[in-house]
């Protein structure tokens, strides 16, 4: 390995944007935020777009900074949310602003999709488990409306645009293509039968590039306006779950599942080869894809989004509370006393979430929540228990047993929700690193060009750089967990 390498992490989610520089040095890897700016829906004709102008002013300051702190930088990397997409025309303008994966004009398009080619069909082939935002339906829908964008242009998907935006190149990076809903999991390419199926034009559809291979280097325009050197620039695990799942400081000799946890906790493990049966789709399990050739074999479980929307409505009534706070008032309640589905509808939007909390449980017979602390520690119960059971349903749809749960990402920090997991499932729980995603984009850059050899070297080095702290079972209660989850299983059926 040389002695010292920067690189720059371009990470933008939802709600937010950050630019980390990472230097690699003998060994050991370091973070230092450069920039971070909002990101978030931009409302137009009552639709919903990204304002893909403003995210490249952003990224572009982002750079800036980072010169000014450096002009040693290695290369640049984007990671974002997956799904979403741009049509570029031929002068490399979008035919539109990009849609937004909460646009409504998804809302039906599955009854149309379905009446063509099979849902199971669609999963036996993609693996990708059905939600309305997907790529595939997100396409189908603005085809049937606007054909006219169609026309000469090329898809790319969100990270994959930024890519072209400072090198100039049109592909489409395979993870985050691999949300699409429109990649042969077996293949890992385009389905070009179900893409013609489907009536969309198969010339949109550009080559498909493997994670950490070389896009470029920074556009003439680029660097003549940033007063730049000609940088390199990455293609990384551009769907921020797989950056995040490589950053997995694994264990050696044991067998791992891993939580990516944040607002959404995504449970999973890596396999060599996708799982596209029936049961896999009915379990509401999904394949993506990962680095080194790797499938993240995961599902979707409501993360720290109950707590965050609780904290939320508490602080909006003048009430000032930290998450520590809430864990310790939570472990002041009775155990397994209220428990919630945390996947149910009544939880996805904003709201009284306090309140819905309470409506569920009167709901479903549990009867009145007597205080505060019982709302918190039925919340953090309830999101054990669906580890539990999400982990019990993947071992047994892989035949495994897993003797330890890495959780990486923001989620890591609520000390209480680690031990309370590792209780529930009665197995080890390493927690940590935090910054799960931005790692995984500088390691990616690392394999990219070769100063990693592989994913195995790469989590060597996170392990060797990030604090990861081990929760054991407390002894003496799994019992009474065993008897809460087979209530917790009827909820969750209900």
């Amino acid at each position: 390995m040389e002695l010292k390498k920067n690189y720059l992490a371009f990470d933008l989610g939802a709600s937010s944007g950050r630019a980390i520089l990472g230097e690699l040095s003998d060994g050991r890897l370091s973070l230092s935020e450069i920039h971070r700016f909002t990101n978030g829906p931009l409302e137009k004709d009552g639709s919903l777009f990204w304002d893909f102008d403003a995210i490249c002013r952003e990224i572009k300051t982002g750079l800036k900074k980072a010169l000014l702190k450096t002009n040693d930088i290695s290369s640049i990397a984007v990671d974002t949310w997956g799904v979403d997409y741009i049509l570029l025309k031929k002068d490399g303008n979008a035919a539109r602003l990009p849609y937004h994966y909460r646009d409504a004009r998804t809302d039906k398009t599955s009854e149309k999709v379905f009446s063509i080619v099979p849902a199971a069909h669609i999963y036996e082939k993609t693996g990708i488990q059905y939600m309305q935002l997907n790529t595939l339906y997100q396409l189908f829908e603005h085809e049937k409306t606007h054909p006219e964008d169609f026309e000469g242009s090329t898809l790319l998907l969100i990270p994959d645009a930024l890519t072209y935006m400072l090198c100039g190149d049109r592909a489409c990076e395979y993870t985050e293509a691999s949300t699409s809903n429109l990649i042969d999991a077996k293949q890992k390419n385009w389905d070009l039968e179900l893409i013609e199926r489907l009536g969309l034009p198969s010339s949109v559809f550009p080559r498909i590039a493997m994670p950490c291979t070389a896009a470029g280097k920074l556009t003439p325009e680029l660097q003549k306006e940033l007063s730049c050197p000609a940088i390199s620039v990455m293609r990384i695990g551009s769907h921020d779950t797989a950056s995040a799942v490589a950053s997995v400081p694994a264990p050696h000799g044991k067998k791992w599942a891993y939580v990516s946890c944040g607002t959404w906790a995504l449970l999973g493990a890596e396999l060599d080869q996708p799982i596209l049966s029936e049961k896999a789709r009915l379990a509401g399990f999904t394949n993506e894809g990962g680095l080194d050739g790797k499938i993240r074999f995961l599902t979707n479980i409501m993360g720290t989004w109950l707590l965050q929307e609780t904290k939320r409505v508490w602080e909006e009534k003048g009430r000032k509370i930290s998450y520590p706070e809430m864990g310790a008032m939570a472990m002041k309640a009775e155990p397994l006393k209220f428990l919630i589905n945390p996947n149910d509808k009544k939880f996805l939007s904003p709201g009284d979430m306090p309140g819905n909390i309470r409506d569920y449980c009167m709901e479903t017979g549990q009867g009145k929540i007597p205080d505060d602390n019982a709302v918190l520690r039925c919340v953090y119960d309830s999101l054990a228990l669906y580890f539990r059971m999400k982990l019990e349903e993947l071992q047994a749809l892989l035949g495994v047993k897993y003797e330890c749960l890495n959780i990486v990402g923001g989620g890591t920090k609520d000390r209480t929700l680690m031990q309370l997991a590792s209780d529930c499932l009665g197995i080890a729980v390493a927690a940590g690193p935090v910054e799960a995603t931005s790692i995984g984009n500088i390691i990616g850059q690392a394999m990219a060009d070769g100063t990693l050899s592989n994913l195995a070297d790469a989590r060597e080095i996170v392990r060797s750089s990030f604090d990861v702290e081990e929760f054991k079972p407390s002894s003496g209660n799994a019992v009474t967990w065993n008897g809460a989850l087979e209530k917790f299983r009827k909820l969750c059926q209900a």
